[in-house]
């Protein structure tokens, strides 16, 4: 009896620290996509010899020119994107990048201290990240989706599809482990 409470002990401890090592290797992940995708991409989700479009341009093939066209804010009018609402996808998605730099000083913090409470609040920020990411890509894409093909998107796009996933997985390995430690805190 005494020797499977010890294997027990040993087993959750292990649990502990694996969730908490997936916890920062997620982060990691997560702060390499939106970095990739906002930074050395530029923003660009299609980056095609025959369109460039991104957070911060909008180009297009020009026949008679022979070369891309990029539009500006006025030639983005008059096509029919809000460059408000453009303003604020990009304020959305870079917004996103800031904070996860933090997140992960925050999650290095909870688990150095060992904070319970802190996975709750690892959880909503993670949480509010995805959405934050999420409307900011939506409000992006109901733009400019008159002009781009689903096999258009490139390497920017796939990144931040990534960061999605991961921030998904973040939100379950908080999750888990706030389940796990309620379930441990009460035996």
């Amino acid at each position: 009896m005494v020797a499977r409470k010890h294997v027990g002990i040993r087993m959750g401890l292990l649990q502990e620290r694996c969730t908490r090592n997936l916890l920062h290797m997620l982060n990691v992940g997560t702060l390499v996509l939106m970095s990739y995708a906002l930074l050395y991409e530029a923003g660009n989700l299609v980056n095609l010899p025959d369109k460039c479009i991104g957070f911060y341009n909008f180009c297009l093939w020009n026949d008679t020119a022979g070369e891309l066209q990029c539009l500006d804010s006025k030639g983005l009018e008059a096509i029919g994107i809000s460059i408000l609402e453009m303003a604020l996808a990009r304020f959305c998605v870079y917004t996103c990048l800031v904070i996860i730099p933090f997140h992960l000083l925050y999650v290095l913090m909870v688990n150095c201290r060992e904070q319970r409470e802190g996975w709750k609040t690892i959880c909503i920020i993670s949480f509010i990240k995805m959405i934050i990411l999420s409307g900011g890509l939506g409000i992006f894409l109901l733009q400019t989706s008159q002009w781009i093909h689903p096999s258009d998107f490139t390497g920017g796009f796939l990144a931040l599809l990534g960061t999605e996933a991961l921030l998904l997985l973040q939100i379950l390995t908080a999750t888990v482990y706030l389940s796990w430690a309620k379930h441990t805190h009460t035996c």
